[in-house]
């Protein structure tokens, strides 16, 4: 038995799976106050808005394209018709695409954190954390969906590890399948993991924050001293 083997593609994402799944529950129960993620908007605008879009935009497509390029056998989408020919164009030139709208989102959102003092030094280091591993998880998917299949080769990640991610859903995980992977591809998974390990105890909380009740609330309406000048703001 490889031990290192079996530590990284099986002991690993179980751990970090547990400490994100408990970690959230005992901040909800310990901390809500803190379950949002701090607004600096009104310390700075132009890169925020700028970088946040291209991220936002950019991660909801990724995430779309890993979850069936993870979790739908590759014969199940051949079964419809997408030939190994075609989901292999599809990935890499349009998930090429939306990988650099959002490792230029997220470049743009650090660079700005850690450039502009008054968002630096009201940043915690959890902050700057997140961003960095954000930044380097998405470079290597970059990476892998680009520059590996462009500069070295094809690489058929839907034979190796969606089967292995697979098998860790099925607690199942046949760690072998993670053996011949390139190196990026493993680095790649490997910090994504990170990511899930430190989720709970990060900004990263408020993404299961969704303000619904906020599109059913009134305006709030503001006047000024000039009785012809009022505001309406959400």
């Amino acid at each position: 038995m490889n031990y290192g083997s079996q530590f990284l593609w099986v002991v690993y994402p179980y751990l970090m799976l547990t400490v994100f799944l408990v970690g959230h529950i005992y901040r909800y129960k310990t901390d809500q106050l803190s379950w949002t993620a701090k607004s600096s908007e009104f310390l700075e605008k132009k890169q925020l808005r700028l970088g946040s879009m291209l991220f936002h935009i950019g991660i909801f497509l990724v995430l779309g394209g890993h979850l069936v390029g993870l979790l739908v056998p590759k014969w199940a989408l051949e079964n419809m018709g997408v030939t190994e020919e075609l989901y292999h164009k599809g990935a890499v030139y349009g998930g090429g695409l939306v990988g650099i709208v959002t490792l230029a989102g997220i470049a743009i959102l650090l660079f700005r954190r850690v450039t502009v003092t008054r968002v630096r030094v009201t940043s915690s280091i959890s902050d700057i954390l997140v961003a960095v591993l954000l930044l380097i998880v998405i470079g290597m998917g970059v990476y892998n969906t680009l520059g590996y299949n462009l500069l070295v080769g094809e690489y058929d990640y839907r034979e190796t590890i969606a089967p292995w991610i697979r098998g860790l859903l099925t607690f199942t995980p046949n760690p072998s399948l993670m053996d011949g992977a390139p190196l990026f591809f493993k680095m790649h998974v490997i910090f994504s993991f990170a990511i899930f390990g430190i989720w709970p105890f990060t900004r990263l909380v408020h993404v299961w924050s969704f303000p619904i009740e906020y599109f059913r609330r009134s305006y709030i309406v503001y006047r000024s001293r000039n009785p012809e000048k009022v505001f309406h703001v959400k």
